[in-house]
């Protein structure tokens, strides 16, 4: 797992089968912390 900053904010990136993937939760935390669910 790597990760990357965006915004002064730590988004996971996840590779599998030579496919990279990001974490849609990081990126929904910076919306609404407490709430990423409802973003998604």
């Amino acid at each position: 797992m790597a990760k990357i900053n965006v915004l002064e904010k730590e988004i996971t990136i996840y590779s599998q089968n030579e496919e990279d993937y990001i974490c849609l939760t990081d990126i929904a935390r910076y919306k609404d912390p407490n709430r990423t669910d409802y973003i998604i």
